[in-house]
């Protein structure tokens, strides 16, 4: 067995990435603090291709140091877009027809392997702040809630890490419309 080479992994050009179709999988971040943990999620969303990411409130933009650091050049391919409050992210996202789905633990949410993507939807990810999750507010808004199950003594997972547990569980079902 032998490592590929970089120019065997025949990966699409930053052209022929933004000219590619994508699903209708959008990211919405919620002031998140680290700009680490927004690199890795660009970097995510560049492997799967999906459609962009929105960055609300306080969360880091690029050019940023930290972002930089860890999209190593995804946050070139992948489009964004800021609001300054997630509610008018949300807003324009449901008159556009995206199904909102909040990734937070709450008394009514399900869990990520019950959850039921449609491959015909829109879909809009929604992560919020590493320490306080979603905000209150915004939950009357969201289709539906879905919680990572888990089984230790901390109540949540890293931003990036639950992010890209999430997106590859939608990728799954997205790519089987492709």
């Amino acid at each position: 067995m032998r490592k590929l080479q970089l120019e065997e992994l025949n990966r699409d050009s930053l052209s022929e990435y933004h000219n590619k179709e994508k699903p209708k999988v959008i990211v919405v971040l919620d002031n998140i603090r680290s700009g680490n943990n927004v690199g890795s999620i660009f970097r995510t969303c560049d492997a799967f291709a999906f459609e962009k990411i929105i960055l609300c409130g306080y969360t880091p933009q690029p050019p940023h140091k930290e972002i930089n650091k860890t999209a190593i050049g995804a946050h070139l391919s992948v489009p964004w877009q800021h609001f300054d409050e997630i509610s008018s992210a949300i807003a324009q996202l449901k008159s556009e027809g995206y199904r909102i789905y909040g990734i937070e633990q709450t008394s009514e949410s399900v869990l990520l392997q019950d959850a039921h993507f449609s491959r015909e939807d829109s879909i809009a990810l929604v992560f919020g702040n590493e320490v306080n999750g979603l905000t209150d507010d915004i939950l009357p808004h969201l289709d539906e809630a879905i919680e990572i199950d888990q089984y230790g003594t901390k109540h949540s997972l890293n931003v990036a890490v639950c992010a890209g547990m999430v997106l590859w569980e939608v990728n799954k079902a997205v790519r089987e419309l492709l």
